[in-house]
């Protein structure tokens, strides 16, 4: 008899579940057999998520979460094993923001504490209380969700670049935690999917256009990413790049580091300069 998929009849929990590739995911894994507990700090968006998995006869629950503050986290768990019957299997970090088109020492304070704070220290507080349940479990897996942006290091994107890259090394840093034990992670790093973020975000100046430009032209639909990244958990693949634009960053940065900062560097004077 073949072994039943980790994705598969899961025990779920997704963050920034209101939208976007959150609300993806949670589809998805409905559609899988998961019941799924939708998180969102905006709780109006998670109750519209659930409404659409229970149209189509599955099972899901809304709960209000603010991933920067650890208690909530801790909150989230708690609420989640109480309406599963028992802890999580599958939880995705994916609640994420958007800020950029500023330069490092022009972007605000605010600005980076507002994106760290959910970017960054929203995935690590998933982590820091849904891991040890998870071993305690014994079996199931995560997904963090990053960006191309955890390489690519484009410039005026500082506060985003620094929250995803932290959680490519968090990724990689658990995957090597979880050799031998039988838990999986797996780190989602995109570039454009078609969702609020550019909406939702705080783009500054001239990048707002460009982005947008680009999220028209090469924006991917989330459903094929978390069908593709849920895929990947279930063969615990740690890297997830989607779009081809990706893994040739991916493999440009590694092969040539000073001489992408530099092209990296060149390409935004001339957008700045057309701008």
């Amino acid at each position: 008899m073949a072994k039943q998929k980790l994705t598969s009849n899961a025990a779920a929990v997704v963050t920034g579940a209101g939208s976007g590739i959150g609300r993806a995911f949670a589809l998805e894994l409905a559609q899988r057999g998961g019941r799924v507990v939708c998180a969102d700090i905006n709780l109006v968006a998670a109750q519209e998520t659930v409404a659409l998995i229970e149209a189509q006869g599955h099972a899901a629950k809304a709960i209000a979460c603010d991933v920067s503050k650890l208690e909530a986290v801790q909150a989230l768990a708690d609420a989640a094993e109480h309406w599963l019957d028992g802890p999580a299997d599958v939880v995705i970090n994916n609640a994420g923001v958007g800020a950029g088109g500023s330069r490092v020492g022009d972007t605000s304070i605010e600005d980076w504490n507002w994106v760290l704070g959910v970017n960054l220290w929203g995935v690590i507080h998933g982590c820091h209380v849904f891991a040890p349940r998870l071993r305690k479990l014994g079996r199931g897996g995560i997904i963090n969700v990053g960006s191309t942006a955890s390489f690519a290091a484009a410039p005026t994107m500082g506060p985003y670049n620094v929250s995803k890259s932290a959680v490519l090394a968090l990724t990689e840093t658990m995957a090597a935690e979880f050799q031998g034990s039988g838990l999986h992670v797996t780190a989602l790093c995109p570039t454009f999917v078609k969702t609020n973020i550019m909406r939702d975000g705080r783009i500054a100046g001239s990048a707002t256009g460009f982005a947008n430009k680009i999220m028209k032209w090469t924006g991917i639909e989330a459903e094929g990413v978390a069908r593709l990244t849920l895929d990947a958990l279930d063969r615990n693949q740690l890297y997830v790049l989607p779009q081809l634009v990706a893994r040739t960053i991916w493999r440009m940065k590694r092969l040539a580091p000073s001489l992408y900062a530099r092209g990296a560097g060149v390409l935004n004077r001339l957008l700045a300069a057309k701008s």
